[in-house]
């Protein structure tokens, strides 16, 4: 059989390999050791398909997965964005620098950039809207306030 192009570049995963992201999906902070007892194989066997999917890109990073209104960030809007003059990616890569900012994505349909950001205060969302106006790219934007959040998932289903 023939590789598709799409698949190219892709990490390969066994059955084993998604067992293993399905524990630690479940508990970041879980022990190789525990890994290996719950999925019946060696520590070392464990060991060496995480530090082989770390290496190839598929597992990016550990962290913890915080509360943004127990810090204050009670206010997270999603933010249409059109550019102008065809550059859209360096507007949104300048636009991802911001620290407020926490995802930014190339969209389909009326917006060429979608931005999801977090603030403290209306005030904040206020000043960080028109920065991004004021963006020599940025022809308009369209923000929305989001008024309760039903699901956030972090993790990603394997």
């Amino acid at each position: 059989m023939t590789p598709r192009p799409e698949d190219a570049g892709k990490f390969k995963l066994d059955d084993l390999d998604i067992d293993i992201l399905r524990s630690l999906n479940e508990n970041a902070r879980k022990s190789f050791r525990d890994i290996a007892k719950e999925l019946h194989v060696s520590l070392t066997t464990v060991s060496n398909r995480v530090k082989a999917m770390e290496r190839n890109s598929v597992i990016q990073g550990y962290m913890p997965i915080v509360d943004p209104e127990k810090l204050g960030y009670d206010l997270m809007v999603v933010i249409g964005v059109k550019v102008i003059h065809g550059r859209i990616i360096e507007t949104e890569r300048d636009l991802s620098k911001d620290p407020a900012v926490f995802a930014v994505f190339d969209s389909t349909g009326d917006w060429d950039a979608i931005v999801m950001a977090r603030f403290k205060t209306r005030g904040d969302l206020n000043l960080f809207v028109k920065k991004v106006l004021d963006h020599e790219n940025v022809d308009r934007t369209y923000t929305q306030v989001v008024l309760n959040v039903t699901k956030d998932e972090k993790r990603v289903l394997v």
